[in-house]
């Protein structure tokens, strides 16, 4: 079965409301710069309420050791990796952890460990939640070898065809299912979780 991530989520309310309608996991983004940035008790409150029921992932980017330890420490023991780490440092975070990916030519997926990938688009210097697709067929080879998170400008409108012609371990969705950065239109998370279930 299709596993469904939606991300960016900075209320205890609306990250219950995205569990209630299916989703496997929830991202908490702790980029500083993001719009859509979870502060600290918040992911603990989310954590605590929904960690036996949903994957909590931490979206960090460049944070440094003493950061992803304070951040597991909260509770929240996923951990996506989505700046210029290098594999070793990817390595140290597993099993709970993996890499964000852009598929423009830069590091090569295949020399980071773990089981897990998640395959994003970049714009600039943006790390990701840009609302972009990825490059679906280059996130379609990498899916036939890893377990593949696909991301990058998924809504409910594409996401059936994002999984058929990727066939992704799962799909993680954010500006789609957005009213505003980090405010999700809950109709839209269920229809997304519909769509992708439907597909895959």
């Amino acid at each position: 079965m299709i596993r469904v991530k939606v991300c960016g989520l900075t209320s205890l309310a609306q990250a219950r409301a995205c569990a209630d309608a299916g989703a496997d996991a929830i991202g908490l983004n702790f980029w500083p710069r993001s719009p859509r940035r979870c502060d600290d008790a918040t992911a603990a409150a989310i954590a605590a309420a929904l960690g036996a029921r949903v994957r909590v992932v931490a979206v960090v980017v460049d944070a440094g050791a003493a950061r992803i330890e304070a951040i597991r420490a909260l509770g929240v023991r996923w951990i996506q990796l989505h700046g210029s780490e290098p594999p070793d440092e990817v390595a140290r975070w597993l099993p709970e952890a993996y890499k964000a990916v852009h598929l423009d030519g830069g590091a090569t997926p295949e020399g980071y460990p773990g089981d897990e990938l998640l395959a994003d688009a970049r714009i600039g210097e943006l790390p990701g939640g840009t609302g972009v697709p990825c490059d679906w067929d280059a996130a379609a080879a990498l899916a036939r070898t890893r377990k593949l998170w696909l991301a990058g400008g998924l809504t409910p409108d594409n996401v059936a065809e994002a999984v058929a012609r990727v066939r992704p371990f799962g799909v993680d969705v954010a500006s789609g299912v957005e009213r505003a950065p980090g405010d999700k239109d809950l109709a839209a998370v269920a229809r997304f979780v519909a769509n992708a279930r439907a597909a895959g």
